[in-house]
């Protein structure tokens, strides 16, 4: 069974070949999952969504589809794929409702209208389905193009910032949405700077920065390998605490930097605490920011000015 989508040593270059925007990037995306492509503004996210969508030619290496090469059939591409861009597409002489009916079209649907029904209710947009797109708010453009990605049953969803600049209500509800077509079977890229709710969507993440790939994997696993958990022990009494993970004392409060994988009674037991002592204990968990920032930060310090 061929993987909704393979990359394959992808390499894009521009002007003349003197800037490399990406460096060999290889990853998959697997069937019914979820998968976040993460990093800063400029890391080359958009440029592989483009050579995904064939509006970008590889240098060298290979994007399939579903097993077919984008570059060699476009076509077969384009009715596997939805796409969310960045930036919103205003269409403003057309009603919502005529939107999607002329972007069925264009796959050959010419009695879609019970799909597009579906879509404008479950985004919220039925009520406002004979508006014209000019006098929709922002939001409400966002969801039109959501819809617009959706209206001929896409098998593979990717979507570029999809909510970026709407409010959080809508966020969610997005969010809501795009679970519910990931259980019904659908393969979704997603590119996001809100992490922590990649961090809870994305089944598994891809941090890329300066056009490389530099963390790739389960996302709990990545954050488990990238980060540390804090322990902050509240005792009764001052009490002289010996240990390699203590970083912080303040009155009665000990604070402790924790490899993930320490549990709290080999914690505890390294650290000798009186238990008679412990009036709290609270610990913080590391999350997928803090495993974003070590991978990335890192990268930077190695690159010279």
């Amino acid at each position: 069974m061929s993987l909704p989508l393979e990359i394959n040593n992808l390499r894009k270059l521009y002007k003349g070949g003197t800037v490399e925007a990406v460096k060999g990037v290889s990853f998959n995306v697997n069937p019914g999952e979820i998968f976040g492509l993460l990093g800063p503004n400029g890391a080359g996210k958009t440029t592989i969504i483009s050579t995904i969508t064939t509006l970008e030619q590889p240098t060298t290496g290979s994007v399939n589809v579903f097993g077919v090469n984008v570059a060699k059939d476009p076509m077969f591409t384009k009715k596997q794929i939805g796409v969310v861009h960045q930036e919103v597409i205003n269409s403003g002489f057309f009603d919502v409702e005529e939107i999607l009916t002329f972007h069925s079209g264009y796959y050959g649907l010419r009695k879609n209208k019970e799909r597009i029904h579906f879509l404008l209710n479950k985004l919220a947009l039925f009520e406002h389905r004979n508006k014209k797109v000019k006098q929709l708010s922002g939001g409400m453009k966002r969801r039109l193009m959501i819809a617009k990605a959706l209206v001929h049953t896409p098998k593979l969803l990717l979507l570029d910032e999809p909510t970026a600049g709407v409010d959080i209500r809508l966020r969610e509800d997005l969010w809501k949405f795009v679970v519910e077509l990931r259980n019904e079977g659908m393969s979704i890229l997603l590119t996001t700077h809100y992490l922590e709710e990649a961090e809870q969507l994305c089944d598994r993440v891809g941090i890329i920065n300066l056009g490389s790939l530099m963390a790739l994997g389960n996302t709990k696993e990545i954050i488990r390998q990238y980060t540390h958990k804090k322990i902050r022990v509240i005792l009764t009494e001052r009490h002289p605490l010996q240990s390699p993970y203590l970083v912080e004392t303040v009155g009665k409060e000990y604070m402790f930097i924790v490899p993930q994988n320490k549990s709290l009674g080999e914690f505890l037991n390294e650290t000798k605490v009186p238990m008679e002592l412990i009036k709290d204990v609270h610990i913080e968990e590391g999350d997928l920011e803090e495993a974003f920032l070590k991978i990335t930060s890192k990268q930077e310090a190695q690159v010279p000015l």
